[in-house]
């Protein structure tokens, strides 16, 4: 049996076990989570070193996609840079990959996706394939990266304007200790309720919200009206969170495996294991092709 484990600088309860079957093979995905301990993810990553089949990193990115531009936070290289022998992936490169598809997928098969639809990105810059996707598809877009992790009344409606600010500011901001630009641990588990507050009209306008799950939770008003959420990876309790406030449908670009969604640093990281590939050598082609062969569907669900 193959194992696969994500070491996250999230909450610990959000930690998970499960075994499934992906192409013939058994694997065991779990999750550990270190509750923002930084230098308690290095030790579970050196422990774990060699003792399994892939790593992946959750709760922390470690590589920015902006087109053809590619940026390294500094605090995700440690981590990864802690790993010696095991494979170790943070779901960038699939992500990349996967999230244009869902959206194409979504586009093509659903309803759910319209050219003209209103989508509010809480953040884009962690999901440029995404946040270009859903632009080219002609839908109104709402860049949400200065007005909800800079507090800036500032939405940014294009790609070519958000490009540009990427490459403006993440070559600084990318020095900066991560908890300072993303919720871990227990502020995972809390709202900002200053920006709830400030910005809730963004939320209320938008039919579609997408992006990373933790910032769209931590920014969401009460009071929705059935929009539909395009998201990462959601537990039980999550559900029950958008139910309360009054999403619609939640859209997950990974699978569910008992009850809830893995993230992309998962899947990536179980992927590499079934490819038998060093990294170097694995392309978008190959991950796409392991989707189909998977039969990779986006989760659908509706919450009213």
């Amino acid at each position: 049996m193959k194992k696969v484990v994500s070491v996250s600088l999230g909450s610990s309860k959000r930690d998970h076990k499960v075994q499934v079957e992906l192409l013939g093979e058994r694997f065991e995905i779990s999750r550990v989570g270190t509750d923002g301990d930084f230098n308690r993810a290095l030790e579970v990553l050196r422990e774990l070193d060699g003792k399994v089949d892939a790593i992946g990193l959750g709760g922390i990115d470690v590589y920015l996609f902006v087109r053809q531009k590619r940026y390294a936070i500094h605090d995700g290289l440690k981590l990864m840079e802690a790993v010696k022998v095991t494979p170790v992936v943070d779901g960038s490169g699939l992500k990349n990959t996967l999230e244009r598809e869902v959206v194409r997928i979504l586009a093509e098969n659903t309803g759910l996706l319209k050219k003209g639809m209103k989508v509010l990105m809480v953040s884009s810059l962690d999901r440029f394939g995404m946040a270009e996707a859903l632009y080219d598809m002609g839908c109104d877009m709402t860049y949400g990266d200065l007005i909800f992790t800079m507090g800036m009344p500032y939405p940014v409606k294009t790609v070519a304007e958000l490009e540009d600010i990427a490459n403006r500011t993440l070559p600084e901001l990318v020095k900066m200790p991560f908890q300072m630009l993303y919720p871990t641990g227990k502020k995972q588990e809390s709202q900002d309720e200053a920006k709830v507050q400030k910005f809730a009209g963004y939320y209320y306008e938008a039919e579609v919200i997408a992006g990373d799950f933790h910032l769209i939770r931590r920014f969401m008003p009460a009071g929705m009206s059935g929009q539909t959420i395009l998201t990462n990876t959601t537990t039980r309790d999550d559900i029950e969170f958008l139910r309360e406030k009054g999403a619609g449908t939640l859209v997950t670009t990974t699978p569910e495996f008992e009850g809830r969604s893995f993230g992309t640093n998962v899947i990536e990281a179980a992927m590499v294991a079934i490819l038998g590939k060093t990294l170097e050598r694995i392309d978008a082609e190959d991950y796409l092709e392991l989707l189909r062969n998977l039969n990779f569907q986006p989760r659908i669900l509706r919450l009213t």
